[in-house]
């Protein structure tokens, strides 16, 4: 039987802008919550295992309301040696839908990649069902216009000593929040980490968004057509 996993949890005040709005962001933290909710609810420890997010694409069908409560369900829908992809459905009660798929690298303790092991196959493998999960990046390297300093907060920082996935969501709202009010689809790619205190770039050009410290990209965000 193909796992799928499902919480509930009410939209709170801090993650939302002053329109109300659901932002990036939070979304992105209830992605990571969901996924950490199922791996130990699966029977794994987080002690044992490392992931991290190389890519997560965002689809927002209908807005969420403020302040409501909703479901959110998360399943494998993909393997690779190494990695995995996790398709998530996010519903309100009251209307709101996001789609999602992120990709987790599985890493040892010395954080190169480690192969995935019979055990996550006999869990997940059914639901992801032989599809594949790309660890490739699509979106371009290269900021192609002159960028301005952007600075994370210590409270981004995750266990591992690097900004969290979530954290890269923030100066996406920041650069295009008059742009992320109706049904929209966004991807984000992790290239790099990026630690407390480098010198961060902020960059945008149309739809596209990179982040780069002397030069070098580290993250890129795109928002798609719909």
């Amino acid at each position: 039987m193909s796992r799928r996993f499902a919480s509930r949890r009410r939209i709170s005040l801090s993650d939302t802008d002053a329109g109300g709005r659901l932002r990036l962001d939070a979304v992105a933290r209830y992605l990571q919550d969901a996924a950490s909710e199922d791996w130990l609810d699966a029977g794994f420890d987080h002690d044992s295992h490392v992931w991290v997010v190389r890519r997560t694409e965002l689809e927002v069908h209908e807005p969420f309301h403020p302040e409501d409560t909703f479901t959110i369900e998360t399943w494998c829908s993909g393997v690779a040696s190494s990695a995995a992809a996790r398709r998530y459905s996010l519903r309100g009660d009251r209307g709101g839908r996001i789609e999602a798929e992120s990709i987790w690298i599985h890493l040892d303790h010395d954080l190169r990649p480690k192969r995935l092991d019979e055990r996550f196959v006999s869990v997940y493998g059914d639901s992801a069902d032989g599809r594949r999960a790309s660890t490739r990046l699509l979106l371009p390297a290269g900021a192609s216009a002159p960028g301005r300093s952007w600075s994370f907060r210590a409270t981004d920082v995750d266990r591992l000593g690097h900004v969290n996935n979530a954290a890269y969501w923030v100066p996406v709202e920041e650069a295009w929040a008059g742009r992320l009010g109706g049904p929209l689809a966004a991807v984000l790619e992790y290239r790099r980490p990026i630690d407390l205190g480098e010198p961060v770039e902020l960059a945008t050009a149309e739809d596209s968004l990179w982040l780069t410290v002397a030069g070098e990209t580290r993250a890129a965000a795109k928002l798609l057509p719909r």
